[in-house]
């Protein structure tokens, strides 16, 4: 039986890192945020570029 490995370079903390970063320029991820925090997606990509691409600081700048 064959067993799930991770790719290589995909550690889990290299994972839980990527999540809690949102990339601007990334629709899939914009629209993703957007959905989850209730805002438009030109909001998400302001509040991207105000404080960086955490995604804690970004929905505390959401006000979400």
């Amino acid at each position: 039986m064959a067993t799930a490995t991770k790719a290589p370079g995909h550690t889990a903390k290299g994972l839980k890192q990527d999540r809690a970063k949102v990339a601007g320029k990334q629709p899939h991820e914009v629209s993703y945020e957007a959905k989850k925090t209730g805002a438009l997606p030109s909001e998400v990509k302001a509040a991207v570029g105000a404080v960086g691409n955490s995604r804690k600081e970004g929905e505390k700048k959401l006000g979400k």
